[in-house]
């Protein structure tokens, strides 16, 4: 069997939430109960919304949480030399695109008002998930938590620019071709949540690689680190599920192994809102003694989770949680 590598991979727009922690800690579980290694890569790509110090506060963070990580933490904006390989290899089925957000958008809408017999995207992505039957004893958010329901849907790009820009427009970004005829269904098999598919062709179109202000998309470039550093196991929020798709199919492009998925549920906030930084969630760690960092993080976060484990320190609490993670994965076929 091929040793287990997972990883923890937060962008540093800002210290870590309760969210972040929940996605930190069943990642680190994972790769503890399967004896592997667990890595930490800073995703500071998206330059613009980079907080300068926010990587070293979420380093910090995850020491006081007791989550020591294998090798050397490593940079997204350090490795760039491997976005730009990658694109070289992917260069027949790539092509510049000069729409914007909005034009994609009217685009949408005049397919809905106009919907054409051969091509009628789906505006929001429906995954087909057939759920464990015992995912009630996760503890769940209070809004509806069913992977592809949230705030990060998809626009479905009409492939206006496939065949070439139109005069007088100049390119923006770069698209990743999708099949066409016929569309291409790509399905996998997540650990929490059984098997899932996803029509990448109605549901996505062709997708940005490289953005329009000249920074590497986040598919491609999770893509490309998780295959440089040997990820075998991707254990993070359900918010990303719907990327998974796109990230096998880049995989099969690029020839690397596809890792194993496991997608948690999501914290949510008091509107139903996924809990994130652009929502005004707070930071769990705010500098408080260890057993206030215990009782008002760890342990709720465990619990979300699942978990119920008592312990007095930090230390204590792992020694515990490990083994509860891993007979959360055994009574309830996750492993």
């Amino acid at each position: 069997m091929t040793a287990y590598i997972g990883r923890f991979a937060p962008s540093p727009t800002g210290p870590l939430h309760l969210g972040s922690l929940v996605a930190a800690m069943a990642s680190y579980l994972d790769a503890k109960v399967h004896h592997g290694q667990w890595l930490v890569r800073i995703e500071d790509l998206d330059r613009d919304r980079n907080v300068p110090g926010a990587d070293q506060h979420i380093l910090a963070s995850l020491r006081r949480c007791g989550m020591a990580w294998d090798g050397d933490v490593t940079w997204q904006t350090r490795r760039e030399h491997l976005y730009e390989a990658a694109l070289a290899q992917l260069a027949q089925h790539v092509y510049p695109c000069g729409c914007s957000r909005r034009e994609i958008a009217d685009s949408q809408l005049n397919l809905q008002l106009n919907p054409q017999p051969n091509l009628q995207p789906n505006l929001q992505p429906n995954l087909q998930l057939n759920p464990q039957p015992d995912r009630q004893l996760v503890q769940q958010p209070d809004q509806q938590s069913r992977p592809g329901a949230h705030h990060n849907a998809t626009l479905v790009y009409p492939g206006t620019c496939r065949a070439g820009l139109a005069p007088g427009k100049a390119p923006r970004a770069l698209r990743l071709r999708t099949p066409q005829h016929p569309a291409r269904v790509i399905g996998f098999d997540d650990r929490w949540h059984g098997h899932i598919e996803q029509d990448i062709t109605a549901e996505v179109g062709d997708f940005v690689v490289r953005r329009a202000d000249g920074f590497w998309a986040y598919q491609l470039a999770v893509v490309v680190d998780d295959a440089a550093q040997g990820i075998t196991d991707i254990v993070r929020g359900a918010d990303l599920i719907d990327s998974t798709p796109r990230q096998l199919y880049l995989q099969e492009l690029l020839g690397v192994p596809h890792p194993r998925y496991l997608h948690v549920p999501v914290v949510a906030n008091a509107d139903g809102e996924k809990l994130s930084k652009q929502t005004g969630a707070a930071a769990f760690d705010n500098g408080a003694p260890p057993e206030r960092l215990l009782a008002d993080s760890l342990q709720p976060a465990a619990r979300f989770l699942g978990l119920h484990v008592e312990a007095d320190t930090i230390a204590a609490f792992w020694t515990a949680a490990v083994p509860a993670w891993e007979r959360l994965l055994r009574d309830h076929g996750r492993m």
